[in-house]
């Protein structure tokens, strides 16, 4: 059997990171056995469509690293969803329904069950307009799913109302193209969350009305959750499930590949950090957990400044590129022969690329970002001013290395009485605007002597 996966985004939004996990585990079950990938387009809703969308479902998902071999889109195939619908027609499997959702509810007592009652089911209904195509339910009988993840689930027909397969308008539903889709396409691997699992039992009674051969493999992945373990939600959860945010906040394509692929995998031998190669070899639908999978934003993060940290000097001067292009300083103040000094520094202590620009921004602009909260914790006149005119004493005639500007500003700091994590602190917020960054003395040297000595003497004239 040649394994053909699919992944389906409709395009009403971003692209959901739990659709990144979901493309990744097909993509590996595809590549694994030089089989087939393919990208779906369900983009038949057509007052929710943007376009826009879908240009970022194709943007996100290079990112990731994962390469389709087909592509389709849902709403350049309505010939042949139609032909569908004309064979149910002519297998005597569909019924017409008028029913609105207002008739249905008044017909129904307290407490009844929701879903369709089947009122049209043997009215004998023609078609016309304002009626809806709905699927005939086999009754008696049950449906059973067999599914890798979740094992045998078993639904009686009862508890299947006769759903709707095209609308007044005799356009399909979702449920209907999906099955067609998976149908012509030859899909041997249905892998989706298990959000879906619900519809399976319909789309296979779709699929065997439509003379469907062998049904596909089903694994329905585990939810995935916010820390509160509800479902990650576009609307609730915007902050973390935009892929394309996580792009421009710096994230590692490596990192996030990584890091989705765990959400309900595991690749053995407690380990975390996996090479690609290693997931496409060792992953496998049967290893997958049924519980739900906690997106801890704190833990990606973590691994992204692993990732980070794991880069060559010339790898992160390249990634870093594209966020120092934007930063806060006119273009021809800018050097990548500064940077390239400074990079390795910086490299250990950024968690995304998003927070590079300002860890080197005093070095391209004309003076110091104002950070009024770092100066007012750290400028502190009874101590600050004699450390500064300490330093720039010192610093006017020593040599202009790390290990020096170290010595020389330990010493300046013991002959007021402080200890080197308060003596420098003054001398960074002046050189630098902030409390934190780069290591200090190893900054001054990129500085260079002279800005080193015009910030400090400019902090002295506005502690005065």
């Amino acid at each position: 059997m040649t394994v053909r996966t699919r992944i389906s985004p409709s395009p009403t939004g971003y692209f959901h990171v739990g659709g990144g996990r979901t493309a990744l585990y097909n993509w590996f079950l595809a590549r694994q056995s030089g089989g087939a990938f393919i990208l779906r387009i369900e983009d038949t809703d057509q007052e929710r469509h943007n376009e826009e969308a879908v240009d970022g479902i194709r943007r996100a998902m290079r990112w990731l690293g994962l390469d389709w071999d087909e592509e389709y889109r849902q709403s350049e195939r309505a010939p042949v969803y139609a032909a569908a619908v004309d064979r149910l027609v002519g297998a005597g499997v569909v019924y017409n329904c008028e029913c609105t959702r207002d008739d249905v509810a008044a017909r129904k007592p307290p407490g009844a069950p929701p879903g369709y009652d089947r009122f049209c089911r043997d009215r004998g209904l023609d078609p016309a307009p304002g009626r809806a195509l709905r699927f005939k339910v086999p009754l008696p009988g049950s449906t059973t799913v067999q599914d890798l993840i979740h094992g045998d689930v078993v639904v009686d027909h009862d508890n299947i109302e006769d759903f709707v397969v095209a609308r007044a308008d005799g356009s399909a539903l979702f449920l209907l193209a999906n099955t067609v889709d998976d149908l012509d396409a030859h899909v041997t691997h249905v892998v989706r969350g298990d959000d879906h699992l619900p519809n399976t039992p319909k789309y296979q009674l779709l699929w065997d009305a439509l003379g469907g051969a062998d049904l596909p493999v089903f694994a329905h992945l585990p939810m995935i959750v916010n820390e509160k373990r509800q479902k990650l939600s576009k609307r609730r959860d915007t902050d973390k499930v935009v892929m394309e945010d996580y792009i421009a906040e710096g994230y590692l394509p490596a990192a996030m590949r990584n890091y989705l692929a765990l959400l309900g995998w595991a690749p053995g031998e407690n380990r975390e950090i996996v090479t690609l190669e290693e997931m496409v070899a060792q992953f496998a639908l049967a290893d997958v957990n049924s519980s739900p999978a906690f997106f801890d934003v704190k833990k990606l993060r973590s691994f992204n400044g692993d990732y980070i940290r794991a880069l060559s000097v010339e790898e992160f001067v390249a990634a870093s590129e594209p966020f120092l292009a934007a930063g806060p300083w006119p273009p021809d103040r800018f050097s990548a022969e500064t940077f390239r000094a400074i990079a390795p520094e910086v490299q250990t202590r950024v968690e995304v690329l998003s927070q590079v620009p300002a860890m080197v921004d005093f070095l391209f602009l004309a003076n110091p970002p104002v950070d009024d909260a770092a100066w007012a914790k750290v400028m502190n006149a009874d101590s600050a001013a004699p450390m500064l005119d300490g330093v720039a004493e010192r610093y006017a005639a020593c040599t202009w290395d790390a290990d020096t500007l170290h010595a020389e500003t330990l010493a300046a700091g013991e002959k007021i009485g402080l200890k080197l994590g308060k003596a420098q602190a003054p001398v960074r917020v002046a050189v630098t605007g902030r409390t934190v960054g780069p290591p200090l003395f190893e900054s001054l040297v990129v500085l260079g002597r002279d800005r080193t000595l015009e910030r400090i003497d400019a902090a002295r004239a506005r502690l005065s």
